[in-house]
């Protein structure tokens, strides 16, 4: 089982840069895909990022491929993402999630609780 918890929220400026961390326990971290999904009130969870379980292999939602990018480092259990040139509709609760690799809730089995990210106009 592996038990992950997000950082790295908060407020910023459209335009602005932020970089979610998400921390992870249970010695099979590495054998896990990671994912970021978002969840912006009244809307449905939304695949933003995903990386294969050696970080080979990355995917991206369309629209944030060229802002966003995710990584991971095995040795310290850590995924991050990076969010570049944020706009207000990226806010959203940032979620963490670890599982088998794909771009739908369903592929992945465990779920952090969420990190709030407000972009201001």
């Amino acid at each position: 089982q592996v038990h992950v918890v997000e950082s790295g929220g908060g407020l910023v400026q459209a335009g602005g840069s932020l970089r979610l961390s998400c921390a992870a326990s249970g010695r099979t971290f590495s054998i896990y895909a990671m994912g970021w999904f978002r969840q912006a009130p009244g809307k449905e969870r939304e695949f933003v990022a995903g990386i294969s379980w050696r970080g080979g292999s990355t995917f991206y939602a369309d629209s944030m491929k060229d802002r966003f990018t995710i990584t991971r480092d095995n040795d310290k259990n850590t995924v991050h993402l990076q969010m570049n040139s944020l706009k207000p509709e990226d806010t959203a609760v940032y979620y963490c999630a670890a599982g088998r690799i794909g771009n739908i809730p369903q592929a992945y089995d465990y779920w952090g609780q969420g990190t709030q990210v407000t972009v201001s106009s």
